[in-house]
């Protein structure tokens, strides 16, 4: 029997707020790079429930996903492994809430504001293209409703009827 492929699947959030973007700071084995709140999606839990988590890890901010903003593939070669990686990413568009003061993720040095400038400004940093792509696509209005995405509940440990 052959070996299945599978691609890394990923969430992130496009956090605007008066002109200003939600970005995280995080040690990678590249540097220190700048990203969404983004990460994979864990076993058990939805496209928008990883979002949401990933947000509160990252950026210690509540966040709830309104709208998808793109679907994004994208293959990297892994600097820790050799290997050829392939990224299925999700980013969305949404509501921020709260701040909490509690400790990031590890990795995670800091969560900051940036304006459009100050992103285009820090383009090396950027842990990949889609990052810069993501926001571009959010300033662009690209939009789909949640309702393209579906999960099927059980998947979740919700019971039948």
């Amino acid at each position: 029997m052959s070996e299945v492929w599978k691609p890394s699947v990923t969430v992130a959030a496009v956090i605007e707020r008066n002109g200003k973007f939600l970005m995280v700071e995080e040690e990678t084995s590249d540097g220190v790079r700048l990203n969404q709140p983004a990460g994979h999606l864990d076993p058990n839990e939805s496209l928008e429930q990883a979002v949401q988590r990933e947000t509160m890890e990252e950026a210690a901010h509540d966040f709830t996903a309104t709208e998808l903003i793109g679907i994004y593939m994208a293959r990297y070669l892994s600097s820790r492994t050799g290997q050829e990686v392939t990224y299925l990413r999700f980013a969305f568009a949404g509501k921020v809430g709260a701040r909490y003061d509690t400790p990031l993720d590890v990795g995670i040095l800091r969560a900051v504001w940036m304006d459009y400038p100050e992103l285009l400004a820090s383009r090396e940093r950027h842990r990949s293209e889609l990052v810069l792509r993501s926001v571009d696509d959010y300033l662009a209005g690209k939009r789909a409703p949640l309702s393209l995405l579906y999960t099927h509940a059980s998947v979740l440990g919700e019971l039948h009827a």
